[in-house]
C-alpha cells in the first residue's frame, strides 16, 4: 500500500511539473493572434450545441475566447475558463469591446473548480485536448454538465494539418506526454464519453491562411507555442532541419496555386449528451 501511494504521488508531482511547463508554453509568445483566426470554428460549435438563451455555459481552456464569444452572442451566462491568466485577459478585452457580460475565472481543465452538475453546456474549442491527464480532463468535462446537458469540443485529428505538426516538432522535441491529437480519433472520444447518452461527431476543416508558407512559419516561430518552444529547445544545430521539416510539411498540404498559403486542417466537431 505504501509503495502504491509513493508511485502515486509520484504521478501526480510529474503531471504537475508537466502542466506548469505546458503553462509557460502557452503564456509564451502571443496564442491570442493565432486564435483570433479560429472564430468561425467557435461559431459552428455554438451552432452544432443548438445554444439557447438563458443556458449557463463553460469554456474550458478558452484561450483568448472564442468559444466565449460564440456562447455570449447567444445570450448564454458564460463562465470562461484557462489555466493562463494572461489569455483570459485578452478573452476579457475581447467581451468589454463587444459589450458582454463574462465571467472569467483561472482554473484547470483537470480540477475544475465547480460542483457536480452546474452547467446547461460545457464546450472548448483546440483546448482542452491538451491536458495532459485526458482520462481526468474528460471525467471533469462530463462531471460538471448536467445530466441532458450537452459537452462540445473541437479536436485536431491525428491525420490532420495540426496533429501532423504536432508528429514534426515531436520527432525533434520529445514529449512526456500522450499525444493531444488523440483527442481527434473517435476511438478515444467514444472511450472519454463512454457513460453520455448520445455522441455526435462530425469530420470538419479549418483553412490556414497566410501570405505564404515561409510567412506562417515565421510568424507561428514568434507566436504559437508549441513551435515557438520546439525552436528554443532543440540544439541550435538541430534548428534548421526542424525548420526544413516543417516547410516541407506546409508545401507539401498547401492548395494555393498562387503563391500564398491556403492549408486545410481537419478536426472532429464533437457533441456528447450527458
Amino acid at each position: 500500500m505504501a509503495q502504491a501511494a509513493t508511485t502515486n504521488q509520484s504521478e501526480t508531482l510529474e503531471l504537475n511539473d508537466i502542466k506548469r511547463r505546458q503553462q509557460a508554453v502557452w503564456a509564451s509568445g502571443d496564442y491570442a493572434q493565432v486564435g483570433c483566426t479560429l472564430q468561425i470554428v467557435g461559431e459552428n460549435l455554438a451552432e452544432a450545441l443548438q445554444l439557447r438563451a438563458g443556458e449557463r455555459v463553460l469554456d474550458v481552456a478558452a484561450g483568448n475566447g472564442n468559444f466565449t464569444l460564440a456562447a455570449a452572442r447567444r445570450f448564454t451566462r458564460v463562465t470562461s475558463t484557462d489555466y493562463v491568466a494572461a489569455l483570459l485577459a485578452r478573452g476579457e478585452q475581447r467581451a468589454t469591446a463587444e459589450g458582454y457580460d463574462i465571467t472569467f475565472q483561472v482554473a484547470d481543465a483537470e480540477a475544475l473548480p465547480f460542483a457536480d452538475d452546474s452547467f446547461d453546456c460545457v464546450g472548448s474549442v483546440f483546448g482542452a485536448m491538451f491536458a495532459p491527464d485526458q482520462t481526468r480532463c474528460g471525467t471533469e468535462l462530463v462531471r460538471v454538465c448536467r445530466p441532458g446537458g450537452r459537452i462540445g469540443m473541437a479536436n485536431w485529428t491525428p491525420d490532420g494539418f495540426i496533429g501532423r505538426l504536432f508528429r514534426v516538432v515531436g520527432s525533434h522535441v520529445k514529449s512526456a506526454v500522450p499525444s493531444p491529437a488523440l483527442w481527434g480519433t473517435q476511438a478515444h472520444l467514444r472511450q472519454i464519453f463512454a457513460d453520455c447518452t448520445t455522441l455526435e461527431i462530425q469530420r470538419r476543416h479549418f483553412n490556414f491562411l497566410y501570405r505564404s508558407t515561409y510567412a506562417w512559419l515565421e510568424n507561428f516561430k514568434t507566436i504559437y507555442g508549441p513551435v515557438r518552444n520546439a525552436f528554443l529547445q532543440v540544439e541550435p544545430a538541430r534548428r534548421d532541419a526542424l525548420q526544413t521539416d516543417l516547410l516541407a510539411l506546409l508545401d507539401e498540404l498547401n492548395v494555393a496555386a498562387d503563391g500564398t498559403m491556403v492549408v486545410p486542417a481537419e478536426y472532429l466537431q464533437v457533441v456528447a449528451t450527458r
